[in-house]
């Protein structure tokens, strides 16, 4: 099947699912004072259960840590997050939620400095049984403002990644830590080089990681309603940056609606050239022919996406397809070039019309007749003289000829 079929079950997050927050950032950016300032602080009124990892055997963090009777705190000793962490992750996310630990209100989830937030994201979307109780809340990355320029600007060997930008480009919110060491033109610096990688996150400038815990909580970023709400008027859009070597953001708005047919192909190869190298990328689509809006997010491979009949077009609202992508080595060119293929060229009426005799190639190529057009998002529906009925998913003599 296509990338797309199956994937049409519902993606609502309902209430009663647990949010999780991931905290990355480099070692020493302030993860550890941040989670201590949230432990500490009274205002929230939340409990959380904590989930951290350090490189090495032994935990330094949860000496750190204000140990408190309210939060759970579980270590997980087998070194990187990233390289381990599906299994153990996994396990530990459903210990948490047997009975001993029902009273916790989120979960935090803390990646040493040089984990890849994306299979930790990855986990919540792959098993579902932690799907069906926890839901991805966002990715905070802490960054020391005195050395993130250094990290982020690393020349690193052919080959090898450099997890400071992914952290940027994967994060929902930036915190800007450590800005009593620097004067403002360098945090103004620092912003610009952050908002060339990532244009999506929101940044906060913060001291000793001091911050309002809601800040973080609640962020929502994988939910629908705020792929929905995502506005690219204020993306960049200028395309200055062309093809980065690097990370970077393209956003990107048109009006009209695509054909999904066209739009499977072209998702599925983008999937398995860029794949790896897509971060994160959401949109929201007019498919020709369907009155719900497509709408999808995902991570690396993992693709999310479908009509959702809570999402309706209203019938005054102008159509429009917008998505954003942020990656690396993204040709920026070449996926703009791509969804504009998908779009249906509204001035061109189709070739034939209802009743009109053709041959639809099942296989081989049979006679039958039109029934009707633009239905479930095909060009054609058609019956087939056998009495079998199938659709023509593009407009080409691939798919539907005349029978003259």
């Amino acid at each position: 099947g296509s990338v797309l079929n199956g994937m049409s079950k519902k993606l609502k997050t309902s209430k009663d699912l647990v949010p999780v927050t991931i905290i990355t950032g480099f070692l020493g950016s302030g993860k550890t004072t941040l989670l201590n300032h949230i432990l500490k602080s009274p205002d929230h009124g939340l409990r959380f259960a904590i989930i951290e990892n350090e490189f090495g055997d032994v935990g330094v963090d949860d000496g750190v840590l204000k140990q408190t009777s309210e939060d759970q705190i579980i270590e997980m000793m087998n070194g990187c997050v990233c390289c381990t962490v599906r299994k153990d992750l996994v396990d530990v996310l459903k210990k948490l939620s047997s009975e001993r630990f029902q009273n916790f209100d989120a979960v935090l989830i803390e990646t040493t400095g040089l984990a890849d937030p994306a299979p930790v994201a990855q986990t919540f979307f792959v098993d579902d049984e932690i799907s069906g109780k926890y839901k991805l809340d966002g990715i905070v990355t802490v960054i020391d403002c005195a050395h993130a320029k250094e990290h982020l600007e690393e020349e690193k060997p052919e080959g090898v990644e450099n997890e400071a930008v992914e952290q940027v480009a994967f994060a929902d919110r930036i915190l800007m830590n450590k800005i009593d060491l620097v004067d403002e033109a360098k945090i103004c610096e620092l912003e610009k080089k952050i908002k060339s990688i990532n244009t999506q996150a929101k940044l906060i400038r913060t001291d000793h990681s001091q911050i309002d815990p809601h800040e973080l909580l609640n962020i929502q970023a994988f939910s629908l309603d705020r792929v929905v709400a995502m506005d690219p008027e204020f993306l960049d859009t200028d395309g200055e940056h062309e093809h980065d070597k690097s990370v970077s953001s393209l956003s990107f708005k048109f009006e009209g609606s695509v054909n999904v047919s066209h739009l499977q192909d072209f998702i599925q190869v983008l999937m398995q050239e860029s794949g790896q190298d897509l971060f994160r990328y959401k949109g929201l689509l007019a498919v020709k022919g369907m009155d719900m809006k497509f709408i999808f997010q995902g991570v690396h491979m993992l693709f999310q996406g479908g009509f959702d009949p809570d999402y309706p077009w209203k019938p005054d609202e102008k159509r429009e397809c917008r998505f954003v992508f942020i990656g690396r080595n993204l040709d920026h060119d070449k996926i703009r070039k791509g969804f504009l293929e998908c779009k249906v060229d509204e001035s061109k009426p189709l070739r034939f019309k209802a009743g009109d005799k053709v041959f639809a190639n099942v296989g081989g190529y049979e006679p039958g007749t039109i029934m009707r057009l633009w239905d479930e998002g095909n060009p054609y529906r058609i019956k087939l003289d056998s009495g079998e009925e199938v659709w023509g998913p593009i407009d080409v003599d691939l798919y539907v000829k005349g029978r003259s």
